[in-house]
């Protein structure tokens, strides 16, 4: 009896001996460190400020992605560019850039040569390439922009000559801008658009980072902004992952579901 008891004691001197080094061992080698999920830095065009995104940002939290709507100051292509690249530089681990409209011309210089930016996306935005402009994408592939026809100038302090504030009418707001959208939410949008210096439709761009980092592309079909026509020209020599959404120039606002999901692909 006396044995046995003694042989049970060793036995169990031994297993727990064992077990908490075996328990450490697995342990150390079965958790390995999780990739941080990228920051998402939403950037907003001309005629809009960050609100835009709001069908957008919240969903992306709630998937667990840390989320910034960025506002974009819409006095210059090299101006705004400089002001986001610095802001980036803020920003610890990887980083998708997501550019709406014009935004989309301050993401493509914002992130040449910055190895934090894993992916950008385009929604219904310039990707504009070296020396090129605004207006000059505009009519790329045959395409007929007509809001030039319909802008409100208005004059600010130190905008040099030649420059000045550029707004939507907003008698033609909706049908240029938000089509698919309630006629109050786009008389809202109307109301309270931020201005685009006319620099930014005139500045040059430079080398775009388009070149060297994946990129993603939402072509809105019923766009009449920017021309659908000049949207697939630069989806497609931007190499870019492309989907095409039935909508007006925001997307975001009136299918969000379907940018979501873009920006999901490209952020994994």
């Amino acid at each position: 009896m006396f044995n046995r008891l003694k042989s049970a004691g060793v036995a169990a001197a031994l297993l727990a001996a064992t077990v908490p080094a075996l328990t450490s061992a697995s342990t150390a080698v079965a958790v390995p460190a999780s990739d941080p999920k990228p920051t998402i830095v939403l950037v907003h065009g001309a005629f809009a400020d960050s609100s835009g995104w709001s069908k957008i940002a919240p969903e992306l939290r709630d998937q667990g992605y840390p989320v910034v709507a960025f506002s974009n100051p819409l006095r210059s292509v090299q101006y705004d560019s400089a002001y986001l690249r610095s802001f980036l530089d803020t920003i610890p681990g990887p980083i998708v850039l997501v550019g709406h409209s014009y935004g989309g011309a301050v993401i493509t210089n914002a992130a040449t040569g910055d190895p934090d930016v894993r992916a950008l996306v385009y929604v219904a935005a310039f990707a504009l390439d070296e020396g090129e402009t605004v207006q000059d994408a505009s009519v790329l592939g045959g395409g007929h922009p007509t809001i030039g026809d319909h802008l409100v100038i208005r004059p600010f302090p130190g905008a040099g000559e030649g420059n000045a504030d550029a707004y939507i009418d907003p008698a033609a707001f909706r049908s240029l801008f938000a089509a698919d959208l309630p006629r109050r939410e786009a008389a809202f949008l109307a109301a309270s658009q931020r201005p685009a210096a006319l620099a930014t439709f005139a500045t040059p761009s430079d080398e775009p980072a388009w070149k060297t980092i994946p990129s993603w592309y939402v072509v809105a079909k019923q766009d009449k902004t920017i021309p659908t026509a000049a949207e697939r020209v630069m989806a497609e020599r931007a190499g870019a992952t492309t989907v095409e959404v039935n909508s007006s120039h925001v997307p975001m606002l009136s299918k969000p579901g379907k940018v979501l999901k873009v920006i999901a692909a490209a952020a994994r």
